[in-house]
C-alpha cells in the first residue's frame, strides 16, 4: 500500500488541479510583504519622502490652485461672466444686417447665439460647404473692390455664411486678400478658402446691388437658394455702368469748373477749368487703354488742367484768376474715396488694410504732384505772374449763393463719376450743399473757426446724414457720403504747396502741404465720427443703452 501511495504522489497532476498563481517547481519563494506596504497604490499617489499638501500651511499656499492670503470670498472681484448670466443678443429685422453681424463678429465664438438658418434647403444635410464659402468670397470681393470698408465686408461675409447654416465661420479681410474658415465642430477639420482681389473699380450702383443681395439672403422672409444667389451675382457682374463714357468726361469737367468757382473763379475760369479737366480725363483713359499703371494715369490727368491755368495766366496776366483753374483740376483728382476708406479701416482696428489704402493714396497724390509740378515749373520759368498766391483767390464769403450752388454742382458731378444710382444723386447733392453751408458758417463768418476744425465738423455732419440715409434704405453709406465731401477736399492748399515748391520755397510749400494733409484727415475722421454718433443714438442689437453696448468693443477688452 505504501508503494502504491508513493506512485500516485509521483504522477503529474491534471490542469484542473493546478492554479495559475502556483509557483513552479524550483522557484525560490519571495519573502512575505509587510502588512503596512501591502496596499494598492495609484500613479497619482505622493511618493515616499514627499510631504503631503496638508502637512504644513506654508506648503499649501504654494499651490497654483489655492487662493492667496489676500483673497476674500466676501469681497471677491467681479467675475468675467456676471452672476445673472451673459446678456442675450437679440437680432431683429428692424436693425440693419450690418449692425447685426458686427455684433456677432465682436463676440467670442462660444457666446454667439445660434439661430436657425435664414435659407431653407430641401436636403437635410444642408448646402455644400465649399459652395457657400465660394459665394461668400465672391460677394466680399465685389464689396472690397468697390471701396467698402473692411469691417462692412467682414459683416457681409459673415451674414451670408450664417444665412446658409454655417455658424462657426471666421472671415478675414485685408487689402488684396479675402479668406474664410469654417469649422463644423471642435473634433472636425476646418475648411478654409481664400480669394485675391486684383482689380478695383468705382461703381456704387454695383455696390448697392450687392448690398441688396446680402440683405435678401439674410432675410428670413425671402427665399434665396444658392443657385439663385449665384445667378443674381453673375447678373450684377455683367451689368453695364449706369452712365456712358461721355457723361463721365462731362462730369469731370463740371466738377473742375464748380471747384474753380468755389475758390473765386468766374465764367471764363469755369469754362477753362472744365475744358482742362475733360482733356485730362481723356488722357487718363488713353493711358489706361495702353495698360499703364494708375500712377501714370494720374500724372497724365493732372497735366492738362495745370497747362490750361499757366496758359490763361500768360495770356490774360492779372485780369483773370488762373490759379483757380489748376485748383479745380486738383479737386477732380484727389482720391477722397480711398482716403476716407483708409482712415475708417484704421479707426475700426483693421490696421493692415488701412496702411495699404493710405499707401495707395500717397502714390496717387505723388502722381498728381509730379504732373502739376512739371507744368508749374515751366510756368514759373515763363514768369506767369497770375499764379502768385497773393493774386490767387478772391473772398468767397462775398457771394454765398453762388458758392452753395457750386458746391451742389460739384457733389452732383462727383456722384456721376462714382457711378451712383440715380435715386441717390439728389440726396447726395443736397448733402454736399449742407456740408458747404456748415463749413462757411463756421470758417467764413464771425465765428472764424479754424478751417481744419470747420472741415471736421462739416464732414461729421455728412457722415451722420449718410449713415441715417443708409439705415433708412438698408444700404451702404458710401454713396451718401463720398460725393458729399467733395466741396471740402483741400484742393487750394495742395495747389499753394506745389506752387511754393516750384518756386523753391520749401518752408511755405511743406507748411501748405501739411495743412492739406491735416484737412484730409479731418474729413476722414469727421465722416467716421458722424457714423459712430448715428450708431450711438440709434437702436443697436443686444444693448439697452449706448454706454454698455457690446458692439463698441472692437479690439480692447475693457
Amino acid at each position: 500500500m505504501a508503494d502504491q501511495q508513493d506512485a500516485e504522489d509521483r504522477k503529474p497532476q491534471s490542469d484542473e488541479a493546478r492554479s495559475a498563481f502556483t509557483q513552479p517547481t524550483g522557484v525560490v519563494p519571495q519573502p512575505p510583504v509587510p502588512e503596512d506596504e501591502a496596499q494598492t497604490t495609484s500613479e497619482f499617489a505622493i511618493p515616499t519622502g514627499v510631504p503631503s499638501p496638508s502637512s504644513t500651511t506654508q506648503e499649501t499656499d504654494k499651490s497654483a490652485f489655492t487662493p492667496p492670503h489676500t483673497y476674500s470670498a466676501r469681497n471677491a472681484p467681479p467675475a468675467f461672466t456676471p452672476p445673472h448670466g451673459v446678456p442675450l443678443v437679440k437680432l431683429t429685422k428692424e436693425v440693419p444686417w450690418q449692425d447685426q453681424m458686427r455684433t456677432m463678429l465682436r463676440m467670442p465664438v462660444a457666446e454667439r447665439p445660434t439661430p436657425e438658418a435664414s435659407q431653407r434647403h430641401e436636403d437635410e444635410t444642408g448646402p455644400a460647404v465649399p459652395r457657400v464659402l465660394d459665394l461668400t468670397l465672391r460677394i466680399g470681393e465685389l464689396l472690397l473692390a468697390g471701396g467698402e470698408g473692411a469691417e462692412d465686408v467682414e459683416a457681409a461675409m459673415f451674414a451670408v455664411c450664417r444665412s446658409y447654416g454655417l455658424d462657426r465661420c471666421e472671415p478675414t479681410v485685408t487689402f488684396t486678400l479675402l479668406s474664410i474658415s469654417h469649422q463644423p465642430s471642435l473634433v472636425e477639420d476646418p475648411v478654409t478658402a481664400s480669394r485675391t482681389v486684383r482689380r478695383r473699380g468705382t461703381d456704387y450702383t454695383r455696390l448697392g446691388a450687392v448690398f441688396q443681395l446680402v440683405d435678401d439672403i439674410s432675410d428670413t422672409d425671402t427665399d434665396v437658394s444658392l443657385e439663385e444667389a449665384y445667378r443674381r451675382l453673375a447678373a450684377i457682374r455683367r451689368n453695364r455702368h449706369p452712365y456712358p463714357g461721355w457723361a463721365l468726361t462731362a462730369a469731370s469737367g463740371l466738377l473742375a469748373g464748380s471747384a474753380s468757382v468755389l475758390v473765386g473763379g468766374g465764367v471764363l475760369v469755369f469754362l477753362v477749368a472744365a475744358f482742362g479737366a475733360m482733356l485730362g480725363d481723356r488722357l487718363a483713359w488713353l493711358c489706361a487703354g495702353r495698360g499703364l499703371p494708375e500712377f501714370y494715369q494720374f500724372v497724365g490727368a493732372a497735366m492738362p488742367p495745370a497747362a490750361m491755368g499757366v496758359t490763361l495766366s500768360l495770356v490774360h496776366s492779372q485780369e483773370v484768376n488762373a490759379s483757380a483753374v489748376i485748383t479745380g483740376g486738383l479737386f477732380a483728382l484727389i482720391p477722397g474715396r480711398a482716403l476716407v476708406a483708409g482712415v475708417q479701416d484704421g479707426l475700426t482696428g483693421y490696421y493692415i488694410t488701412a496702411a495699404a489704402r493710405l499707401l495707395e493714396v500717397c502714390y496717387l497724390v505723388v502722381g498728381i504732384v509730379v504732373g502739376v509740378l512739371l507744368v508749374l515749373s515751366l510756368g514759373v520759368m515763363a514768369d506767369a505772374t497770375s499764379l502768385q498766391p497773393e493774386t490767387a483767390f478772391v473772398a468767397t464769403d462775398s457771394r454765398p449763393v453762388i458758392q452753395i450752388l457750386a458746391s451742389m454742382a460739384l457733389s452732383l458731378a462727383f456722384a456721376i463719376l462714382l457711378q451712383q444710382e440715380r435715386h441717390t444723386v439728389l440726396i447726395v447733392t443736397l448733402n454736399g450743399g449742407i456740408a458747404w453751408v456748415m463749413f462757411g458758417a463756421l470758417a467764413q463768418t464771425s465765428l472764424e473757426l479754424s478751417p481744419v476744425a470747420a472741415t471736421a465738423i462739416a464732414a461729421g455732419l455728412v457722415g451722420l446724414f449718410g449713415q441715417l440715409f443708409s439705415r433708412y434704405r438698408f444700404a451702404s453709406s458710401l454713396p451718401y457720403v463720398t460725393a458729399a465731401i467733395g466741396p471740402l477736399l483741400p484742393g487750394s492748399a495742395i495747389y499753394f504747396g506745389l506752387l511754393a515748391l516750384a518756386q523753391n520755397d520749401m518752408t511755405t510749400g511743406l507748411n501748405s502741404l501739411t495743412k492739406a494733409a491735416a484737412t484730409a484727415l479731418a474729413i476722414a475722421i469727421g465722416v467716421n465720427l458722424g457714423s459712430e454718433v448715428s450708431r450711438l443714438i440709434l437702436k443697436v442689437p443686444g444693448a439697452t443703452s449706448a454706454a454698455n453696448r457690446r458692439a463698441a468693443k472692437r479690439t480692447r477688452g475693457f
